[in-house]
């Protein structure tokens, strides 16, 4: 429960920085701002191969009583969420990666470049980022609205359960 709010807390969090920064004229604050997307972007990735792992390791709990293909669709847009929360920060390491930006983790920790610096590789891999940035807010949308579906027209008890204090 507390992977799944701290990254979304994270990647929302992210999504507004990304969508902010890129509308912001060259500046140092624009340069901070990159710097702290790429940051977290970088933190999303670990804490969702760990959040992958413990998902592997432990059997979610049973989905309430539902239609058949609402519970096909909750099981693919779980596959969408997860496939997604290493496809939009992995395209975004490739991309500044191609483009000869660097990342250093919290200013201190260098990560290597696992794409060689090219222009017109980084101007092939910055749609990717974008698309799948804008993929992951529209699966969040239905992840959230069928949650308050669930809530306050099933009234199911399964958003309950995933609030802090409550089974």
């Amino acid at each position: 429960m507390a992977l799944h709010w701290l990254l979304a807390l994270l990647i929302v969090g992210s999504l507004a920085v990304g969508l902010y920064m890129t509308g912001l004229p060259f500046s140092p604050r624009r340069l901070q701002l990159y710097n702290w997307h790429k940051w977290a972007g970088v933190v999303i990735l670990v804490l969702s191969a760990t959040r992958l792992l413990w998902r592997l390791a432990q059997r979610p709990p049973a989905l309430p009583a539902m239609p058949a293909w609402q519970a096909r669709a909750a099981h693919g847009a779980h596959l969408a969420l997860y496939a997604l929360f290493f496809a939009v920060p992995l395209s975004g390491w490739a991309y500044s990666s191609a483009a000869g930006f660097p990342i250093v983790l919290f200013a201190a920790l260098p990560l290597p470049d696992w794409v060689p610096v090219s222009r017109e590789l980084a101007e092939l891999l910055k749609p990717v980022h974008h698309y799948t940035a804008y993929a992951l807010a529209a699966v969040i949308a239905l992840h959230v609205a069928g949650a308050l579906k669930h809530h306050f027209v099933d009234r199911d008890g399964l958003l309950l359960r995933m609030l802090p204090g409550r089974s």
